[in-house]
């Protein structure tokens, strides 16, 4: 009897991690505090919202075509043409002299995350097995969590002692690292068999947006995911952008103690991932998703009655418990679901419909912050949270020895592609 046990995370696995984690470490030190560095270049609340909502636009005409691109010419090489821009996009953040230029820098970041978003699960589906895949998501969302843990604090200490300049600027060399590791990634598979050597073609466009479309409007599961995602989208875009601006100006916390919560954040959802994947391996997917949203609804329900830093951080250590049930649970129901050849595609056309659903939300957060109060944004987030629930424990279910096959005959099912820079 051959007692071997194969490795969960492989050579090639474990050095994309570090690519990605070097990636959003710099993403994560700055973009918690975005809003605080439109502020500081003379936004109002309104004008935050409006920055957000922009700033999804451009996302939603590319992802699409980043997801067909990832399935083209592969996820690695996909990767890396993302990387390039994402370089560029922190240029016309360092040198913006107004919020508005800022967009300049955003709308590069968003052909980053379109290119990079739809092969980031994909890529880590290829390299799993289907009866691991939980774990493997969980132990990669728990090396990933690196990034919220370290880079939010390392951001506001250096934004807090030398500026926001200072801090992008440091971000960008982290993200310059992880560039290059990306580009020597995507030139070594070019030599290996396993490379995708597709042709980027109108034809091979139509066809895999024929059947990604073909699945997510099949109706079941695929649609209560939409309808259920979506409202999650939603209740994110509502408030969670505007959360620095009320812990700046309600909670009386400093930059870096805004930072901080990230980190708390980052840590709570370390400590979950890993048996979050095996809870889903061997119970389902939907106990940890259904879980995760109560457990977010809660933390809500904490935050509009917290005060102080350490009645923050416990709202965080909920949020990130929540969301860390969750993640390895939608990673794995999406890669079962999704046949290998258009998964690139499904994810950025899924995307895409829930960014449709959510486009106005930071806006209309904004309003509702301006019109009734401060908590209001939070309160509805908290209810679409608990709404979400009923429809995950019922419906997020896959049938009974189901397995994603290649084409078009696999089951027509759909979730939320995983966002990365």
């Amino acid at each position: 009897m051959n007692t071997h046990k194969t490795r969960l995370l492989n050579n090639q696995l474990l050095l994309f991690m570090g690519a990605m984690i070097l990636a959003n470490m710099g993403g994560n030190m700055y973009g918690p505090l975005l809003p605080l560095y439109l502020k500081s270049l003379n936004a109002s609340v309104v004008q935050v919202g409006l920055f957000f909502t922009l700033a999804q636009v451009i996302p939603l005409a590319l992802q699409i075509l980043g997801g067909w691109i990832s399935d083209t010419l592969g996820r690695l090489r996909s990767i890396a043409l993302g990387s390039l821009a994402g370089l560029i996009s922190y240029v016309g953040l360092i040198l913006a002299p107004t919020w508005q230029w800022v967009l300049l820098g955003e709308g590069l970041s968003a052909v980053t995350r379109s290119l990079v978003g739809p092969s980031f699960g994909a890529f880590i589906a290829e390299n799993s097995t289907e009866e691991t895949r939980a774990r493997v998501f969980g132990i990669t969302d728990t090396l990933f969590m690196v990034v919220s843990v370290l880079g939010p604090p390392l951001g506001g200490w250096i934004a807090d002692q030398y500026g926001f300049r200072a801090m992008l600027l440091a971000a960008a060399a982290f993200y310059a690292g992880a560039t290059l590791i990306r580009v020597w990634m995507a030139r070594a598979a070019r030599y290996q068999a396993s490379a995708p050597a597709g042709a980027l073609s109108l034809s091979s466009l139509r066809t895999n947006l024929g059947l990604a479309f073909g699945m997510i409007t099949a109706g079941g599961l695929v649609t209560w995911i939409l309808i259920t995602d979506g409202v999650r989208d939603v209740a994110y875009a509502l408030s969670f952008n505007l959360m620095p601006i009320y812990l700046d100006d309600f909670g009386g916390l400093s930059i870096q103690q805004i930072g901080w919560l990230e980190s708390i954040f980052g840590m709570a959802m370390m400590a979950v991932t890993i048996p979050a994947g095996w809870l889903a391996d061997r119970k389902g997917e939907r106990l940890g998703i259904a879980v995760g949203f109560a457990l977010q609804f809660l933390a809500l329900v904490v935050f509009l009655r917290a005060s102080g830093f350490w009645g923050y951080g416990l709202v965080w250590m909920l949020l990130g418990v929540g969301v860390g049930l969750m993640s390895p649970a939608y990673n794995s129901l999406i890669s079962k679901a999704v046949p290998e050849n258009v998964r690139g595609t499904a994810f950025g056309l899924f995307s895409t419909s829930l960014g449709l659903f959510s486009l106005p939300a930071p806006a209309v957060g904004a309003r509702l912050w301006e019109r009734f109060g401060a908590r209001t944004p939070f309160t509805l987030t908290a209810l679409l949270c608990l709404l979400a629930v009923v429809p995950a424990w019922r419906k997020f279910k896959l049938p009974l020895g189901h397995s994603a096959q290649e084409g078009p005959t696999s089951s027509p099912l759909q979730l939320e592609g995983a966002e990365g820079s």
